[in-house]
């Protein structure tokens, strides 16, 4: 019986890019531009959670199968 479940998709690789982006510190290292207030360390760290957010959807809807009941 031939395994059916192989994890080998390419999209599987997007899940390194909510992981690599932070860990680029010249993207947060000003405290400028300001959004309502708060200085960019801060609203950053908001839309590196939206990327991981959104990055783990697009690849769960593109490496998801029809699952049976």
């Amino acid at each position: 019986m031939p395994d059916d479940k192989s994890d080998r998709s390419p999209w599987y690789w997007l899940l390194l890019v909510p992981i690599a982006i932070p860990l680029m510190p010249f993207l947060f290292n000003s405290a400028e531009p300001s959004l309502l207030g708060f200085p960019l360390f801060y609203w950053l760290q908001i839309a590196f959670i939206a990327l991981g957010v959104g990055t783990t959807t697009l690849v769960y809807q593109m490496t998801k199968r029809g699952r049976k009941r």
